[in-house]
C-alpha cells in the first residue's frame, strides 16, 4: 500500500489519536464517566479504538479508507509504496 496520509491530515491524526486513546483509557479505568452504565463503556471503548486507528494511520502514513475513496494527502518525493 502506498503512503496516502501527509500534511495537515497526518498532524491532525497524530494529535487527535493520542487524545482519544487517553480519554478512552481514563474512562474505562473509571477516572471519569462519559455516560452512565453500558453506554459509557461502549463510548470509552469506541474512543480507544478510533484513537488507536488514527494514531496508527498517522504514524504509518497509510490509511485503507483513504485508499478506497481515492484520497491522497501525501506529498512525498516518490509515492513508491514503501
Amino acid at each position: 500500500m502506498e503512503k496516502n496520509v501527509g500534511g495537515y491530515d497526518r498532524i491532525a491524526r497524530l494529535v487527535v489519536g493520542p487524545l482519544l486513546v487517553i480519554v478512552g483509557a481514563a474512562a474505562v479505568a473509571g477516572l471519569f464517566t462519559i455516560a452512565a452504565g453500558t453506554l459509557g463503556l461502549v463510548l470509552a471503548g469506541g474512543a480507544l479504538v478510533v484513537g488507536a486507528v488514527l494514531l496508527t494511520t498517522g504514524l504509518t502514513q497509510k490509511c485503507p479508507l483513504n485508499d478506497v475513496i481515492g484520497m491522497d494527502t501525501y506529498r512525498g518525493k516518490a509515492n513508491d509504496g514503501r
